[in-house]
């Protein structure tokens, strides 16, 4: 949509408490001067089909095909078959995903409450107009530059700046779209809309499909680009050497060429990435799990260390009030009096004075002069009040540091008890600069407690036994939090610490391998322990459903928000639970262990097949002999060897921990299958002149020993057995050999001799004995098999003792 310029249009200025009219609303859409709709979420279905099939190996295929028409072999087309079965199965995937996660973003898809007509309404941010009046609270993100008419609060502006530390609104300041309002509660009015917002790309920025620089990624396309730089001078001198030297005729040497390169080309290899995580973000949709980033289904199967925020994850969110615990010479009536008038005045809307709320809630008619809302930064919250003073609600440890007295005493006791404690404190004096006023009187304890979400020792004990580590982050009390994570089951709970002694980035460093429940964190210490774990080599996911949960959300390897929490958290995370059921999490790092377990073996199949036919590529450049293969030839070992294979063991289930790097994985087990089709190969042709075998029946011996070495590399694969890989590797098997029995003709294949048998029989025994070998040499090479980690390690001892029992 094409935003007009606003300057020239009249701007209304409604009352805050009204908002527009009607008439003035329709007026705005008729002017244009509404939000509009995203220019996109995810690719649009134009895109998924062009890039799936303008891509740099698509178009070399289809010069291939031409050079084939050329010559008129026209059953060496049947590779093209492959590729646009390929083609059509990756665009129906892609679209089909799209779909899921348009569909599912529009849940999760932040609202905006407005005043119009007098009325409060939650719209959608693209309906909103220019002068709309905007109700704004802690937890949300600003969808529009607009203007505070009243109220105050802090915003975190980091999305913007860079800068985390929160900047206070009053009316007449601005507030920038893409902010997040981190306490606090105003009205303001929209000053733009759409493409005239400072920063309209913000909130969408999270919520675009994107493709980030992912280990699997970046070594396929590694692998892609040293393929593609030798394809083409290969190509060119193998068709100089077979037309010019060997004089081969024109014909034959084309389709020899087009047989080598087509080999060469790991057509399926991308597409089935691109299928394999398509069809994982369609699963998780039927987890309720929406998928905002692609390719962190990797990063969350490659997980060792989960950061989990208190609230909202092993926690339901929701506070009750349990007690109120009066200090010395404190009336209860007073400090009744004082807390419903905290509640009256304060803008604050948390789970903590929700639950104050509930039970104080009659205003004491007072008058107050000036608010602090809270800020997860200070722990505290107050306000002054007329010929009454100031009275301030907070974190005990805060509003009253020295640990010697009573009611520190008793606050921490409670605290060790598992209930979550504030202070109610009193003063003459009034704020300073939003900062606590001197001779601050403590009045009463409030006692509350957390709602421990059913299915959370459950879902910690299923984290433990994966070997992830656990840590607890939190702006709560350590030994509350503590407490509570015992409750929950969580392995060593009682190792905590107090962030606020964490003082130095070194004694934070060391903290974070240290501890596992961290208490009364801020934002930025949140955020930098996820920065030092990542340091450490550890791959970071974190939960969390708060703004203060941002900075450390945006800044973890995979982050995973709660529907029900606030905008901020949503829109920023990759991964978002739509059901906000903690125990989802098992189910998705199943989905993603699944996914990446099955595409390195069957990434597997393609490289041995590329890695083998460019090694033979250019040993038949130098070799005197013609190049033994025919593109339809390759097409019957593809089908048979890796295609069907590959996809198929791909989609089948599979919760192993993902271990060693990619590159390793799959370079180790493609090794003995493309070696020892090289070297068969390589060997064969000497071994055919002294047999003294004619072209047509070394390339049927070729073939033959190709796909029978490409059926062991698939076994080795398989191993262990299933009943899904049996019949795959069995009815491959015999498919191959149906297809070369019925359709001899067909594929360019002869009858056998007495001596391509004997040929082949030894050949076959030397590719087994080449195989095993190297598989062998490479697995103690490179350890395939890689020590577990030690939390896995003992949960796997405990598990099988106390299956012995």
């Amino acid at each position: 949509m094409t935003e007009p310029s606003q300057t020239y249009f009249e701007r209304f200025h409604p009352d805050y408490s009204t908002g527009l009219t009607q008439e003035q609303i329709d007026q705005r859409r008729q002017q244009g001067l509404f939000n509009g709709e995203s220019d996109i979420k995810t690719k649009s279905v134009k895109e998924i089909v062009l890039q799936n099939i303008i891509t740099p190996f698509n178009i070399l295929n289809a010069v291939l095909a031409c050079l084939i028409l050329l010559v008129g072999s026209y059953k060496n087309l049947l590779f093209m078959g492959v590729i646009l079965s390929n083609l059509l199965i990756g665009i129906f995937q892609e679209i089909r995903a799209k779909r899921t996660i348009d569909r599912l973003a529009l849940i999760a898809e932040p609202k905006a409450r407005v005043i119009r007509n007098g009325e409060q309404l939650t719209i959608e941010v693209h309906d909103v107009v220019l002068d709309d009046i905007l109700l704004l609270e802690a937890g949300n993100q600003i969808c529009t530059d607009c203007i505070v008419c009243s109220g105050e609060c802090e915003v975190n502006e980091s999305l913007l700046t860079g800068e985390s530390d929160p900047v206070p609104k009053k009316p007449g300041d601005t507030m920038l779209s893409g902010s997040f309002i981190v306490s606090g509660a105003c009205s303001a009015q929209v000053e733009h809309v759409g493409k005239d917002n400072y920063a309209e790309q913000i909130s969408q920025d999270a919520k675009y499909l994107k493709k980030p620089n992912s280990e699997i990624m970046t070594w396929i396309n590694r692998i892609i680009q040293v393929i593609g730089a030798l394809i083409v001078p290969v190509g060119l001198i193998l068709f100089y050497k077979q037309y010019y030297v060997l004089q081969s005729g024109f014909s034959k040497s084309i389709v020899s060429t087009v047989a080598a390169l087509v080999g060469m080309i790991p057509e399926g290899l991308v597409l089935l990435t691109s299928v394999v995580l398509a069809v994982s973000v369609v699963r998780l949709a039927s987890h309720k799990t929406l998928v905002q980033e692609l390719y962190c289904i990797e990063t969350l199967a490659r997980v060792d260390v989960l950061c989990l925020d208190k609230t909202g994850t092993i926690t339901e969110g929701t506070l009750q009030f349990d007690d109120l615990i009066l200090c010395d010479k404190t009336e209860r009536e007073m400090a009744e009096t004082a807390l419903c008038a905290l509640t009256t005045a304060l803008p604050d809307n948390n789970p903590t004075m929700d639950a104050v709320r509930k039970i104080f809630s009659s205003p004491p008619g007072w008058t107050c002069e000036e608010t602090v809302p809270f800020s997860s930064a200070k722990k505290w919250s107050g306000a002054f009040f007329e010929n009454q003073g100031s009275f301030i609600l907070g974190a005990p440890e805060i509003l009253l540091p020295d640990k010697s007295s009573d009611i520190r005493r008793d606050a921490d006791s409670y605290a060790q008890s598992g209930q979550r404690v504030l202070l109610l404190a009193k003063s003459a004096g009034r704020f300073q600069e939003k900062e606590l006023p001197g001779g601050l009187e403590p009045m009463a304890l409030l006692l509350f407690s957390d709602r421990i979400r059913p299915e959370a020792p459950q879902t910690l004990m299923y984290f433990a036994e994966q070997g992830v580590d656990l840590k607890v982050i939190s702006g709560d009390s350590p030994i509350t939090v503590s407490n509570i994570a015992q409750k929950a089951g969580m392995n060593n709970a009682d190792s905590y610490v107090d962030a606020t002694t964490l003082n130095t980035p070194e004694a934070l460093a060391e903290a974070a391998e240290r501890y596992t429940v961290f208490g009364r964190v801020t934002p930025q210490q949140k955020l930098d322990l996820v920065k030092i774990l990542k340091a450490k080599q550890h791959t970071v996911a974190m939960t969390g459903d708060g703004v203060n949960d941002v900075l450390a959300l945006k800044e973890a390897d995979c982050s995973i928000a709660m529907a029900s929490g606030s905008d901020a958290a949503r829109t920023v995370s990759q991964l978002v639970l739509l059901d906000s059921n903690f125990a989802s999490l098992p189910k998705v790092v199943h989905e993603g262990r699944r996914s990446i377990n099955n595409l390195q073996r069957s990434a597997c199949l393609f490289l041995v097949k590329a890695f083998f036919s460019a090694i033979i590529a250019v040993y038949f450049i130098f070799a005197p002999y013609d190049y033994p293969l025919q593109p339809i030839q390759f097409s019957l070992i593809n089908l048979f060897a890796i295609g069907i294979p590959s996809f198929l063991l791909a989609m089948e289930p599979n919760k192993d921990r993902i271990r060693g790097k990619f590159i390793v994985n799959i370079l180790a087990k493609s090794l003995p299958g493309m070696l020892a089709m090289a070297l068969t190969i390589i060997i064969l042709m000497p071994v055919g002149d002294f047999f003294h075998l004619s072209d047509d029946q070394v390339s049927t011996v070729s073939v033959i020993l190709i796909g029978a070495t490409g059926l062991m590399n698939l076994l080795s694969i398989c191993l262990p057995f299933n009943t899904l890989r049996k019949v795959l590797f069995y009815v491959m098997s015999a498919g191959f050999v149906t297809a070369m029995l019925l359709f001899h003709d067909f594929f360019s294949l002869v009858h056998l001799t007495a001596p391509m048998l004997l040929v082949i029989a030894v050949m076959m025994i030397f590719s087994a004995c080449v195989i095993t070998i190297i598989y062998r040499t490479v697995k103690n090479f490179y350890h395939l098999q890689a020590p577990e980690a030690p939390a896995a390690a003992r949960a796997e001892k405990t598990r099988k003792k106390k299956k012995i029992l």
